[in-house]
């Protein structure tokens, strides 16, 4: 792997896409300050020396087959405009493709569209605002219907943006009463047609031509981090907060319209059908399968299985040895997979009760989400990229 990002690989026929940004030039040491006397003089000068660095943000094209690079586009070089968390990158975003262009999003470096032989057809530049602590972006685009969706939530200035996936125009801006998330919107397709959901302390739900807002829940936690699963008739969703803190996961009937959230003390209401604060929903997102929702808490070991129908808790189950888990879970065959940073993978059997099947494991850091091709999985690490099958 050349550079680093955490934004997972995503597959197209016969060709993988990944992003990733490279260090060229490491920032400027900054001046050592002296520390004051003064009690009161709590606030020190945030440091700008990230500004100095130069990084090259990049989308490459793999053969899936063989793992050869095909191709490489340098989408820009030049200076970070905002800092990042120390164990972040500044590729956190993953591409998106429609089948025609695909979409390399870098955060506040901007939007690129490339066809794909890997020809750039359009570029736009969404700005650039502090993130909470620093800490960089994350969140993905979405591409639906001839649209692009980016949400840009931030400390100064948070608004979501529909482009037209052809051209890069701008269909339309809807201003957010949101500071820092980093989820990425999805597509509600249901019985009573399309919605665009998108998290934040509060769950809005937008129609995806105009950005009218449809519906709102305020879900409470700290930030958006988790996307959120849906069948025809519901959709389960809910956001992330801090180390040793909860918060709700929601079921939420469709047709929903205006302001839905819980009043004080409920756990459901018309739309809202249940709310369970106990599933252990934190940075990962659920997989919904059969009936069954599965959460894997983002740190502790912790593997939940929840009633879709009702929030019913069947089993939340402590596992040991099992390290940071940023990567969402998948299902495969009637069995639940999910992978820890370290590259081990757990398979359980899907169902209400816990079963432990086998464990693999890569030697690399992983915080990427997996990939699949026809035959196989696409595992992409610090060090390398893995295609594992048969």
């Amino acid at each position: 792997m050349e550079g680093e990002g955490w934004s997972s690989p995503i597959v197209l026929g016969d060709k993988i896409f990944i992003t990733s940004s490279v260090l060229v030039k490491e920032a400027e040491k900054p001046e050592p300050k002296e520390e004051t006397e003064q009690q009161g003089d709590q606030l020190a000068e945030e440091d700008k020396s990230f500004e100095t660095a130069v990084y090259r943000w990049q989308l490459s094209c793999l053969d899936a087959k063989t793992g050869k690079e095909l191709w490489k586009q340098v989408s820009f070089e030049g200076n970070p405009r905002i800092n990042k968390h120390v164990g972040s990158t500044y590729a956190c975003e993953t591409p998106v493709t429609d089948g025609k262009y695909v979409y390399a999003y870098y955060g506040m470096v901007g939007v690129y569209c490339y066809d794909l032989a890997g020809n750039l057809i359009w570029e736009k530049d969404l700005g650039a605002y502090p993130m909470l602590n620093g800490w960089g972006t994350g969140s993905s685009p979405l591409v639906y219907n001839g649209n692009l969706y980016v949400q840009v939530d931030n400390e100064e200035n948070s608004f979501l943006f529909a482009l037209d996936a052809a051209t890069g125009d701008e269909k339309w801006k809807v201003n957010r009463d949101e500071k820092t998330n980093y989820s990425t919107p999805v597509i509600w397709k249901n019985v009573n047609g399309d919605e665009l959901i998108v998290m934040g302390l509060t769950i809005r739900s937008y129609n995806p031509e105009t950005g009218d807002l449809i519906w709102q829940l305020k879900a409470g936690g700290n930030y958006g981090v988790p996307s959120p699963v849906f069948d025809a008739e519901y959709i389960y969703l809910g956001t992330a907060a801090g180390p040793g803190e909860s918060t709700s996961l929601f079921a939420v009937k469709a047709g929903a319209n205006g302001d839905i959230s819980l009043a004080e003390g409920e756990t459901s209401n018309e739309w809202v059908v249940w709310s369970n604060p106990n599933t252990g929903l934190t940075n990962s997102s659920p997989v919904l399968y059969n009936g069954l929702i599965y959460v894997v808490a983002s740190r502790g070991g912790l593997v939940s299985c929840v009633d879709a129908a009702t929030g019913e808790l069947y089993y939340q189950e402590k596992m040991s040895k099992v390290g940071a888990c940023w990567a969402s879970p998948w299902i495969y065959n009637d069995q639940l997979y999910f992978y820890d940073e370290r590259g081990v993978t757990r398979i359980l059997k899907t169902g209400k009760e816990f079963e432990l099947l086998s464990e693999n494991s890569l030697d690399d850091k992983f915080w990427a989400s997996v990939a699949p091709t026809s035959d196989a999985y696409i595992f992409k690490g610090v060090k390398k990229i893995y295609c594992v099958g048969k």
